[in-house]
């Protein structure tokens, strides 16, 4: 579904990307993860079509991405300037869905099937400001699930709430991908990326490039307490920790849990 061949990133005399090359299949869950300023966001940036690689190119469903594709959405970190406070829930939910067209009415009662996806639907007629911060992320997760799109991108998007959240947020996640949408999360925790991922895409130091590719050999059905207490999801995290850091080498999980 998504190719990423040979690419590459300058910023001014700073490289932050360098031979980098991936295959997503469709419906995959990837993390991406990698030690500060190695290009983890810049890479996504390029496949959002946000920033165009210096070099390489990036293909997605066989066209190359030279502008922000139809199909695609991104759920950024920062989610406070990512939704529009003068907006309900409900219409910052549904307000990309213009980009297609269709009735207001079409477009608010899809936004209200997405909140309802991710346990916000009472949320509908508040505004942005009036919700928690993992409230304010669930809209955002919202607003993509509204879109439909093939193709998820998110970059470090529960970076800023507190540890339960999070898991809950993961969770959220794991549900998500099971209506068939391709994501690839980027991440700076090495336990999250193993809990959620089919695979863990490890990016060395920059200029960045992919050191690891490994498939996450866990359960289908995970849990925030019995998939973490796994030995093979210890061993996964630690092997993960040690590319990171830069003193492992790759390594074969083993063949996958049957689900």
């Amino acid at each position: 579904m998504l190719l990423i061949e040979k690419v590459g990133h300058y910023y001014s005399d700073h490289m932050a990307l360098e031979d980098v090359n991936l295959e997503i299949a469709q419906g995959e869950l990837v993390s991406i993860v990698g030690p500060s300023g190695c290009g983890k966001s810049t890479l996504l940036r390029c496949i959002a079509g946000l920033v165009r690689p210096s070099q390489g190119q990036i293909s997605l469903n066989g066209k190359e991405i030279t502008d922000v594709p139809d199909n695609l959405a991104v759920v950024f970190q920062d989610y406070s300037r990512s939704l529009l406070p003068w907006l309900t829930v409900r219409d910052n939910v549904a307000l990309p869905l213009r980009r297609r067209g269709g009735s207001k009415a079409a477009r608010r009662a899809a936004a209200v099937d997405a909140l309802e996806a991710v346990g916000l639907a009472n949320a509908a007629h508040k505004y942005p400001w009036q919700l928690s911060g993992g409230m304010q992320q669930r809209v955002s997760i919202a607003r993509a699930l509204a879109y439909q799109p093939a193709l998820l991108l998110m970059d470090e998007p529960f970076g800023s709430v507190d540890a339960q959240t999070r898991e809950d947020l993961e969770d959220l996640v794991l549900r998500v991908r099971k209506r068939g949408m391709t994501i690839l999360l980027v991440t700076h925790d090495i336990d999250e990326s193993v809990y959620v991922g089919d695979r863990v895409i490890v990016l060395g130091r920059a200029p960045g490039r992919v050191v690891a590719d490994l498939a996450v050999g866990l359960p289908t059905a995970r849990d925030q307490i019995t998939t973490r207490e796994l030995p093979e999801f210890v061993h996964m995290r630690a092997e993960v920790g040690r590319l990171v850091r830069g003193n492992g080498q790759t390594f074969n999980p083993g063949p996958p849990f049957s689900s």
